[in-house]
């Protein structure tokens, strides 16, 4: 009868673990698709960032004396970075972009070069929001990586803490961007 108690308990242990296993499992996985969606998200915005700096080279130089113009947006096409260097260098080249603005008088009466202004600045709004987003899931998916029991299945699974984008970390590994 003591053997079948035994039985018994190991089995409703088993389950219980397996249950728990499973149920955390699944929470990261919850996790890992947020941070996927919002990491593509960021890259959208990025994407069309860059599209407007570049878009913006031909208006400045037509319009100026300046021959080497936002050479960083130039240099981006052939890197492969993640969208945290991404987003550093667009903002060097977003402020840059204003320079001009300030510089010539002639680009502050351009329309497309003020179009392109504008949805520099409405893009940052989005950025903003995105990378807020994304923080915040990262410190809840971080949270079950440190924590118990969760920590045993991001142990087991070899989940890792993440990074966050905060624009200002040197050392941070990211979604790599292709343009």
């Amino acid at each position: 009868m003591t053997g079948l108690i035994i039985i018994l308990l190991l089995i409703i242990t088993i389950s219980v673990c397996l249950v728990v296993f499973v149920t955390t499992y699944n929470h990261f996985q919850d996790y890992i698709i947020r941070i996927n969606e919002a990491e593509e998200s960021i890259d959208a915005v990025l994407r069309k960032r860059f599209d407007l700096l570049n878009k913006s080279i031909g208006i400045i130089k037509a319009n100026t004396k300046e021959e080497d113009v936002l050479s960083i947006v130039k240099d981006l096409k052939s890197k492969k970075i993640t969208n945290f260097e991404l987003d550093r260098k667009l903002y060097d080249a977003i402020n840059e972009f204003n320079e001009y603005k300030e510089k010539y008088e002639k680009l502050k009466t351009n329309e497309a070069y003020l179009k392109i202004d504008i949805n520099l600045f409405e893009s940052e709004s989005e950025i903003v929001a995105l990378r807020k987003y994304y923080n915040d899931i990262i410190t809840d998916y971080n949270k079950m990586v440190k924590s118990l029991p969760s920590n045993l299945v991001a142990l087991i699974r070899g989940y890792k803490t993440k990074a966050y984008f905060d624009g200002n970390e040197i050392d941070v590994q990211g979604t790599d961007f292709n343009l």
